[in-house]
């Protein structure tokens, strides 16, 4: 480490990797210069970056996890009062209640009441999905969509409930003319008001301790796949303006301190295409002219969206929408899998990551094209809605028992604090003894006892990102300058340091 002016110690320094510092009993390559400036590119790093979903109780107290998501697409069609949710095409179209120790006392005591609480317990905010999609599952009996005495021989069947099927004939023909009313009772944003009255009931409002976010459902761009029991068509820009404004605003009514995120689209896409044109053009091959974006002036779902959503509260002095919402899974090829993959997947794996942010990095899939998702992301918000935060609900680079999704967990929390994304959560939590869950311990408690990266962002570049990566954050409570470096080499690398703003201090 080279010191050029001594303001804040430098208190800490990650290395992950196989980063060397300098010693002569270590035979390392020369790595790229790192330079990091504690005076210039300033900025709060959001702590609800370091979410998840669905983390356990130990797993959110050792991390001091910010938010918890009750996310995914079991929550679209979930029923508070029956603690019941639909799978939809994840498990054969079935209603499945959950395990409850007493479901005499629903609603008091259902599993989104028990993760409401064991949040509270570890001061952590919840984020609770929200049915938008106008359909709830039933009652509390195992039912589903395509039985098989009802609508024919199928495809494929639960192997543990054989009448139940995936809703595909055996030549692969999807039935159609199913009863939604098989599994799922209809439901408006009455609902929504009913099941926030309880919650509030419970834990307060979200100004006092109750659920502070709202997801408005979950990839409402692919319910008429997902969800095409009840929904077999794509959801157009209308129907997704009209449903947000009339289920945002009853979140806001029922609890005006509550945050609300949207559209919750699956990926890049949502931002381009609504769901009826993502329908309409799988089939038809219609991506460079969709009808539905045709009819809307030519524009793109989500700059239109967000003009829709500041067109209410011009008209209605209220904000119904805090967080422009859009999901992120690399789309290269194994990158996004539990296992490692070879040495080549791993690479990419470490690569890909720069679709986060990188104009100069085309992406390595279908996409065949820079994706600089966050930049874009506060581009349009900054455009069409100003004010707006942008989130990711889900993502995950997969290789979750791996070193390798380790380093790419490390380096994606590193792009989130530096790019200035305002909230994401892994889908989903790791185990405790993961290696993903370390990358998380190094932002939140790299030593067990609280030490944590920084919250102030501050100026960190690397001569070679590729090949390694540094963040760099001013820490609040001591004012110490703390340091993430990631080595995505594959050998061990000694760099030169040069600190402007800053004193060596421990490393």
């Amino acid at each position: 480490m080279r010191p050029t002016t001594a303001l804040l110690p430098v208190t800490l320094v990650v290395a992950l990797g196989g980063l060397a510092l300098p010693s002569p009993a270590l035979a390392a390559d020369p790595g790229p210069a790192l330079t990091v400036d504690a005076t210039t590119g300033r900025h709060p790093i959001s702590p609800y970056v370091y979410g998840m979903n669905f983390a356990d109780e130990a797993l959110a107290r050792d991390l001091r996890l910010p938010v918890d998501r009750y996310g995914g697409n079991a929550t679209t069609r979930y029923n508070f009062r029956a603690d019941t949710s639909n799978r939809a095409g994840d498990w054969y179209f079935e209603n499945i209640p959950n395990d409850n120790p007493d479901p005499a006392s629903l609603p008091d005591g259902s599993e989104t009441d028990r993760f409401v609480a064991e949040n509270k317990r570890t001061g952590t905010a919840t984020i609770m999905t929200v049915p938008m999609i106008g359909w709830v599952a039933k009652d509390r009996a195992r039912s589903c969509a395509y039985s098989v005495a009802k609508y024919g021989a199928q495809q494929s069947t639960d192997p543990w409930a054989p009448d139940c099927g995936n809703g595909k004939k055996p030549d692969g023909t999807l039935i159609t003319g199913n009863d939604p009313k098989d599994t799922s009772v209809a439901v408006g944003p009455e609902y929504v008001t009913d099941w926030l009255t309880h919650l509030k009931g419970r834990f307060g409002s979200a100004a006092n301790g109750g659920v502070q976010f709202y997801n408005l459902d979950n990839e409402p761009d692919l319910w008429h796949s997902t969800h095409r029991d009840v929904r077999p068509t794509g959801l157009g820009y209308d129907e997704l303006r009209d449903r947000t404004y009339q289920y945002a605003a009853a979140i806001k009514a029922a609890d005006p301190g509550a945050k609300t995120l949207g559209p919750v689209g699956w990926g890049l896409n949502s931002i381009f295409y609504s769901g009826l044109d993502q329908d309409t053009c799988s089939r038809t091959g219609c991506w460079s002219n969709p009808p539905d974006r045709a009819a809307h002036a030519g524009q793109d779902l989500g700059p239109w969206y967000l003009d829709q959503m500041r067109a209410y509260e011009q008209q209605h002095a209220t904000r119904i929408l805090d967080y422009f919402d859009v999901h992120l899974y690399p789309q290269q090829s194994g990158v996004f899998s539990d296992a490692a993959g070879d040495a080549a997947t791993q690479a990419l794996r470490l690569r890909s990551t720069r679709q986060l942010w990188d104009p100069t990095y085309v992406d390595e899939s279908w996409i065949n094209k820079p994706v600089r998702f966050i930049p874009r992301m506060r581009e349009l918000v900054d455009q069409h809605y100003r004010g707006t935060k942008i989130a990711m609900t889900e993502y995950n680079w997969g290789g979750t028992g791996s070193m390798n999704g380790a380093l790419a967990e490390a380096d994606v929390l590193g792009i989130f604090g530096r790019e200035g994304l305002d909230l994401a959560n892994l889908w989903t939590a790791p185990k405790s003894d993961q290696p993903v869950a370390n990358a998380f311990r190094i932002y939140r408690n790299y030593d067990g006892a609280g030490g944590a990266f920084g919250e102030t962002s501050v100026r960190a570049t690397s001569a070679d990102q590729e090949k390694l990566a540094v963040y760099a954050a001013e820490r609040g409570s001591d004012k110490a300058l703390t340091l993430v470096v990631v080595n995505k080499s594959g050998a061990d690398l000694t760099s030169p340091v040069a600190l402007t703003g800053a004193s060596a201090g421990t490393a």
